[in-house]
């Protein structure tokens, strides 16, 4: 059985025309290839994060998109028209896509007004002037025409630089990790706000992040990258719920494993036993399978008893609550997730029990 299970698309996944579609996309530096064979589909009016570690690829799909990457093999579409291929590349300038950069890259020497009105300059004064004023109404920044940008905050600046990407009204607006350089204290806002100016516009958005949170938070789809690999995509709680690799599975929140045998109908785990019903696709067609069943933190409680199954190995405070590690005595490593109330020693013998009311994602046992 291979790791890797196929699940069924988001139902309204094709409800709307693509905006944008790469297919079978490639980019190599040298040796190494930074993406391979990439393929999905971004549809009107969506909101998509790429997301990933570290040098999976993400990156190198937004220049791909954007025009400052041309790709060794595959092909890119906007609106269905070919922007790069074997025999075409259309320039980023001519390609009617936005990008608002990590850093904003405001022009310190223009002001606010003058920044979002930057590439729209060729329009006549008044229609500038008509934009100009409908967007920092949007952003909320109504007053600061005439402020320089470095007397704003960081998430005025980053409303600056969306208002400026937004002006010349493009199919796609790139986003690239848009909440890094903000305060902690910042970025949920700033998530909130960004996401809501998008669906007031109504512009095609592509994210770029490797902060889970907030992938989850703002998306409408997420994509999930691994070594220059798409691996799933699907709407946030599709792939935080039902992973379709091991790899999503811990890469997007903290996963743990209960090994069991599926027969009769149930699966028997040292957690406790799961009806074939309470794991997704698991059917007769895998009767006497070994399986692993993925148990997030708010599946599981930890019980303090003697004689229990595990031993709590650690600990962290989240704030609303604990998260601890516990050792199962049959091996293997899982998370229960308590309120701060709750508080276990470490070393502490517990009775892990499933708390689940949800159905469950599995994995065919690594030999």
């Amino acid at each position: 059985m291979s790791e890797t299970r196929q699940t069924r698309p988001d139902a309204d996944e094709h409800d709307r025309p693509p905006i944008l579609e790469l297919d079978g996309v490639t980019r190599s530096f040298g040796p190494e290839t930074a993406v391979d064979s990439l393929s999905f589909d971004v549809r009107d009016g969506e909101l998509l994060t790429l997301l990933g570690p570290s040098g999976c690829g993400k990156s190198t799909t937004l220049r791909l998109i954007a025009g400052l990457e041309r790709p060794d093999d595959g092909r890119v579409r906007v609106r269905g028209d070919v922007v790069a291929d074997d025999g075409t590349f259309v320039r980023p300038e001519n390609r009617d896509i936005g990008l608002l950069f990590q850093d904003f890259a405001l022009f310190p020497h223009l002001s606010v007004g003058e920044n979002v009105a930057y590439g729209i300059a060729n329009r006549p004064d008044e229609a500038v002037e008509r934009r100009v004023s409908d967007l920092l109404d949007l952003v909320g920044l109504a007053d600061y025409a005439d402020a320089a940008p470095d007397t704003l905050s960081g998430g005025q600046k980053q409303r600056v630089a969306l208002a400026r990407s937004l002006a010349p009204e493009p199919d796609v607006i790139l986003l690239d990790e848009p909440f890094s350089n903000l305060d902690v204290s910042l970025r949920r806002e700033m998530r909130e706000e960004v996401r809501r100016i998008l669906k007031e516009t109504g512009v095609t958005a592509i994210s770029v992040t490797h902060d889970q949170e907030e992938a989850l938070s703002i998306s409408d789809r997420v994509a999930v990258m691994n070594d220059g690999h798409l691996e799933q995509v699907g709407r946030p709680e599709t792939v935080f719920e039902q992973p379709t690799s091991r790899f999503v599975a811990e890469f997007i929140g903290e996963a743990g494993f209960v090994s069991g045998r599926f027969a009769d109908g149930r699966v028997e785990t040292p957690v406790g036993d799961v009806p074939a019903d309470a794991i997704a696709g698991l059917d007769a067609e895998y009767e006497g399978a070994d399986i692993d069943v993925l148990v997030r933190p708010d599946d599981l409680r930890a019980v303090p008893t003697d004689d229990g199954n595990g031993r709590v190995v650690h600990r962290q405070y989240t704030g609303p609550a604990f998260v601890y590690r516990v050792e199962l005595d049959t091996g293997g490593l899982v998370y229960c997730e308590h309120n701060h109330a709750d508080q276990l020693s470490l070393d502490r013998r517990v009775r892990v029990d499933l708390d689940i009311d949800h159905r469950l994602a599995w994995f065919p046992t690594e030999e």
